[in-house]
C-alpha cells in the first residue's frame, strides 16, 4: 500500500556536491547502454568498469540481468513491466549519482519514451545515452544465452528485436558499433568523450623534461 503523499518528507543532505566532486575527483554520471540483445552491453559495461576503476575513479554497473535478480525481480517483460524496470534503475543511477559515483547502466531499454524518463529522473546533464548498436543479425550470430533461438521457435514472448520493437535513439550522445569496433577500442571511446566533457581526470603526460 503507497503511503498518502502528506507523510513523505524529501530530506536533502547536508553535504554539498562539490563536496563529493572534490573528495572523488570526478563528476558524476550515468552512461546509459542501450542496445539489442547480443549487443554487447555487458560486456562493455564491464570493461569500462574495469578501466574506470584502474584510472582511480569510483564506479558501478547496474546490469539489466542482475537487477532483475533483486531489484526487480517482481517484474516481467511486457510494456508496463520494462517500463517499471527503466524507472526503478533510473532512480537507483540518480541516488548513486548523488553520492557522487559514476553509473554505468546496461539494459536493453528499447522504448524511446522510457529512455527520456530516465533521462528526466537522472537528469539531463548527467545522462549520457550510449547507443550500442550491432546489427540484428551479428546479434542473432552471438546469442550468448540461446534467446533469439528461443524467440524464433515462440518460448519466448516480447523478445525485443523479434517479437517485441526496439527503437533506436534518434541522436545519442554516443554510438558504439559492437561489429566493428573491439571491447577495448569501444572502452577508449566512451573514456575519451568522459575526458573531453570534463567527468574524469585527463590523461596524465608524461614529464620527460623532469625525468618522469
Amino acid at each position: 500500500m503507497k503511503q498518502p503523499p502528506n507523510l513523505l518528507q524529501r530530506v536533502r543532505s547536508t553535504v554539498p556536491a562539490r563536496d563529493r566532486t572534490r573528495l572523488l575527483g570526478q563528476q558524476p554520471a550515468t552512461i546509459w547502454l542501450t542496445g539489442l540483445s547480443g549487443a554487447g552491453k555487458s560486456t562493455l559495461a564491464f570493461a569500462l568498469e574495469q578501466q574506470l576503476i584502474a584510472l582511480g575513479h569510483a564506479c558501478y554497473v547496474l546490469d539489466g540481468d542482475n537487477v532483475r535478480h533483486g531489484l526487480a525481480s517482481d517484474l516481467g517483460f511486457e510494456r508496463e513491466d520494462r517500463r517499471e524496470n527503466i524507472r526503478r534503475v533510473a532512480h537507483v543511477a540518480q541516488l548513486m549519482n548523488d553520492a557522487g559515483l559514476i553509473v554505468i547502466a546496461a539494459l536493453i531499454s528499447p522504448i524511446r519514451a522510457d529512455r527520456e524518463m530516465a533521462r528526466s529522473i537522472i537528469g539531463a546533464d548527467k545522462f549520457i545515452e550510449t547507443y550500442v548498436c550491432a546489427s540484428l543479425a551479428t546479434c542473432e550470430a552471438r546469442d550468448p544465452k540461446g534467446l533469439y533461438a528461443k524467440a524464433r521457435a515462440g518460448e519466448i514472448s516480447s523478445f525485443t528485436g523479434v517479437s517485441a520493437p526496439y527503437e533506436a535513439p534518434a541522436a545519442p550522445d554516443l554510438q558504439i558499433d559492437t561489429g566493428t569496433s573491439s571491447p577495448a577500442e569501444s572502452v577508449a571511446r566512451i573514456v575519451g568523450y568522459l575526458r573531453d566533457k570534463g567527468l574524469v581526470r585527463p590523461a596524465q603526460r608524461t614529464n620527460r623534461a623532469a625525468g618522469t
